[in-house]
């Protein structure tokens, strides 16, 4: 595992704080599960469009073949 060290302006900090003692995490925390679900996400979406449009699809794609 790797650290990354990333600069917010003043204002950003402040609110990452605000959010993070909402939800009762820490900061870093915060970071860390808002990155991992940004480099996830896009994935899973893409694997649901494409579930869907080769679903939408079946009897075409059946046709074709």
């Amino acid at each position: 595992m790797r650290t990354v060290t990333v600069t917010l302006p003043d204002d950003q900090v402040l609110k990452l704080k605000e959010v993070a003692g909402r939800l009762g995490v820490s900061s870093e925390e915060l970071v860390r599960v808002s990155i991992e679900e940004l480099l996830t996400r896009p994935e899973e979406t893409f694997r649901q469009v494409t579930g869907y449009v080769l679903e939408k699809n079946a009897e075409l794609y059946r046709r074709l073949t």
